[in-house]
């Protein structure tokens, strides 16, 4: 079974959820973080990124 993500009430595959994280943050990059960083990121890393920024 594959693992699907929630972004912006679609349903995503990993792949696509990565591109629109990486697209997010690229415009806006957190604190710490630089455009080229982002772009640069491997998949994993943009998923760890997003997870503990926006960890409750």
């Amino acid at each position: 079974m594959a693992v699907t993500y929630t972004y912006e009430g679609k349903e995503l595959t990993k792949k696509e959820y990565v591109a629109k994280l990486r697209e997010k943050y690229m415009q806006n990059p957190p604190a710490g973080y630089t455009r080229r960083e982002i772009e640069r990121m491997r998949d994993n890393d943009i998923l760890d990124m997003d997870y503990f920024l926006n960890e409750f």
